[in-house]
C-alpha cells in the first residue's frame, strides 16, 4: 500500500490485509466529501497491491460511522489535499463490486451514510451493542443513495419500516435481517473479523478476484444473458495456475500453494 497523507484515515497494511480506519472520533466518524475521496484512493491503492488479500474497515474510538457530516454538505466542503477521485455514489460502486472482499468491521453506531459502507462490503460483523439504522427521516431527508443497497440485503417490508421510522437496530438485529454476516459480544469481534480474514487468505486470489468479478458483472442480468458469460469466466479460471495447482493438490492429498496466477 502506498503511504499517503490522510487526513480522516489511519491505513496501515500487514499479512495481506489492508486496515482502514475512520478517523474522526470526535465527530464519531461522520462522513464527508474529503473522507469519501480518501476512501476511494485507499480502496484503488489496495486493489493496485498483490500483496492486500482483503481489507477491513472500521472506525475509531467507539463508533463505526455515525452518518454524513451536516456540516461539510452544507458547506459544500472539498475533496482535500489528495486529487478528486470519486464521490459518494463511486464509492459504494467501488465497496460493492470489489474483486478484494471488504468486511465491515462495526464496532458502534453505524447511521445512515455509515449503514451505506456497511451495506456495500463483501462480509460486514457488528458488536452486539452497535446501533444501526437510517435516522435520515427525523430530519426530513431520507437515505436515497444507501437505499440501492439497502434494497439488495433485506426484505421490502423490514426495509422500509427501518426508513420511515429512523429506529436504531441492534447488531442482532441487523444479523437477523441480513444487513450484517453476524453479531458478536464486543470482545469477540476482532476474532470473529479474524475468521473472515483467515478464510479469504487460505483462498486462491485469482480465484476470488475472477469470481467476484464475475458475480458483479452478471448480478443485473437475466439468465439467457448470465450464463455464456459465466461459461466464458469459468474457462478463465480453469486457464489459470492456481486452478491447476489446486487441482493437483487435490489429487495428490495436500495443501495447495497459491501463485495468484
Amino acid at each position: 500500500m502506498q503511504a499517503r497523507e490522510y487526513k480522516t484515515l489511519l491505513v496501515a497494511s500487514d499479512g495481506g490485509v489492508a486496515r482502514v480506519t475512520l478517523n474522526r472520533p470526535e465527530r464519531r466518524n461522520a462522513i464527508g466529501t474529503q473522507m469519501v475521496n480518501e476512501l476511494v484512493w485507499a480502496l484503488d491503492d489496495a486493489k493496485d497491491d498483490d500483496a492486500v488479500r482483503c481489507v477491513v474497515i472500521t472506525g475509531a474510538g467507539n463508533a463505526f460511522c455515525a452518518g454524513g457530516d451536516f456540516q461539510q454538505m452544507t458547506a459544500g466542503s472539498q475533496a482535500g489535499e489528495l486529487p478528486f477521485k470519486g464521490d459518494y455514489k463511486d464509492l459504494l460502486l467501488r465497496l460493492w463490486r470489489s474483486e478484494k472482499p471488504v468486511i465491515a468491521r462495526v464496532n458502534g453506531h453505524a447511521l445512515g451514510g455509515g449503514l451505506g459502507l456497511v451495506a456495500a462490503c463483501t462480509f460486514a460483523v457488528a458488536a452486539s451493542d452497535a446501533k444501526l439504522g437510517t435516522p435520515e427521516i427525523k430530519v426530513g431527508l431520507f437515505p436515497f443513495m444507501i437505499m440501492a443497497v439497502l434494497e439488495r440485503l433485506m426484505g421490502r417490508r423490514a426495509l422500509v419500516e427501518m426508513m420511515l421510522s429512523g429506529r436504531h437496530l441492534s447488531g442482532d438485529e441487523a444479523a437477523r435481517l441480513g444487513l450484517v454476516n453476524k453479531s458478536v459480544p464486543p470482545e469477540s469481534l476482532d476474532a470473529a473479523v479474524a475468521e473472515y480474514t483467515a478464510m479469504i487468505s487460505a483462498k486462491s486470489p485469482s480465484t476470488v478476484r475472477i469470481g467476484l468479478a464475475a458475480l458483479a458483472d452478471t448480478e443485473e442480468l437475466g439468465l439467457d444473458q448470465k450464463l455464456p458469460i459465466l461459461e466464458q469466466r469459468l474457462h478463465q479460471c480453469l486457464a489459470t495456475e492456481d486452478a491447476r495447482e489446486g487441482l493437483m493438490a487435490f489429487l495428490e492429498k495436500r495443501e495447495p500453494r497459491w501463485s495468484g496466477r
